[in-house]
């Protein structure tokens, strides 16, 4: 596969995503030129509860499970978000994430990250929208 088919491959599975749903093309560009790929194998840890957050995920291909306190909380698949609660509230990891499959991934470090939600407003509602979302389910363990 040549570089410029692997990169519209890339982009059209972004435009997909509810994450980055409506945006333009140059900016699903920048999400690309922000992240870098990473690869998990079945049952690799992407994310340690209590760690120190330096960087997110986001999965482009695979599921992984959700642990806190281990034990099972939901499971993330395409287009889900990991590890981004620990970058925003500086606070350590609150769930452990273990790839059930293979995983692809974007990877973002905390200048990316914090480059992603700044430059890109309906990213930002999106990801605030979604810590909402998991910080009721903990609520509820």
């Amino acid at each position: 596969m040549t570089h410029n088919s692997e990169l519209s491959e890339r982009l059209a599975v972004l435009a997909t995503m509810e994450l980055f749903a409506d945006f333009s093309d140059d900016q699903l560009q920048r999400v690309v030129n922000l992240s870098e790929r990473r690869s998990f194998g079945t049952g690799d840890v992407i994310v340690d509860q209590g760690d120190t957050g330096v960087e997110c995920f986001v999965i482009e291909e695979g599921r992984a499970s959700v642990y806190v306190r281990g034990e099972y909380v939901a499971t993330s698949g395409r287009g889900s978000m990991i590890g981004e609660m620990a970058l925003v509230d500086h606070r350590p990891r609150t769930a452990t994430v273990v790839a059930d499959t293979d995983l692809l991934a974007m990877r973002f470090d905390s200048k990316a990250f914090r480059l992603l939600l700044e430059e890109m407003p309906k990213a930002s509602e999106r990801v605030f929208a979604t810590l909402r979302e998991r910080l009721e389910r903990l609520s509820e363990l």
